[in-house]
Parts: C-alpha cells; sequence; structure tokens
C-alpha cells in the first residue's frame, strides 16, 4: 500500500507557544474536551471546517500554524 503522507495537528505546540490553556481554547471555542482532545492527539479521521475556524479565531493564528501535511514515501 502507497504512503501518501499524513495531516499532523501542532495545536499543542501554538497553545504552549501563546501560553493558552486546553480549557480556555475549549471554552472559547465552544468544543467539548473529548473534541478537542481528537485534534490535539492527531486521532481525528475527518476534517470539520468550523472546527478549525473556531481553533484558528481563538488561537489568532493561520491554518498553518495548527496543522502541517507530512510527506509519506513513494514507492
Amino acid at each position: 500500500m502507497q504512503d501518501f503522507g499524513q495531516v499532523v495537528f501542532k495545536i499543542d505546540q501554538v497553545l504552549e507557544e501563546k501560553k493558552i490553556s486546553k480549557n480556555k481554547l475549549e471554552k472559547d471555542a465552544n468544543l467539548q474536551r473529548t473534541q478537542l482532545n481528537s485534534y490535539c492527539n492527531n486521532k481525528v479521521k475527518r476534517l470539520d471546517l468550523a472546527t478549525i475556524a473556531k481553533i484558528c479565531y481563538v488561537l489568532d493564528c493561520g491554518i498553518e500554524d495548527i496543522m502541517e501535511y507530512k510527506i509519506g514515501k513513494k514507492i
């Protein structure tokens, strides 16, 4: 099977850099803790664009700040 790479979330890094707690992000973005943890732990199977927008808004950052694509190996 071909390795297409993966999208990796960097939300924890941004939280640390901006000195914002997960609790504050959860509250201000109106997210459930399990939902936020899924994104932080790279357990999300399908992206919710509204959730991504909320996270970016609260963290005052762009999409590229909270997620990145890691290239897979070509066969």
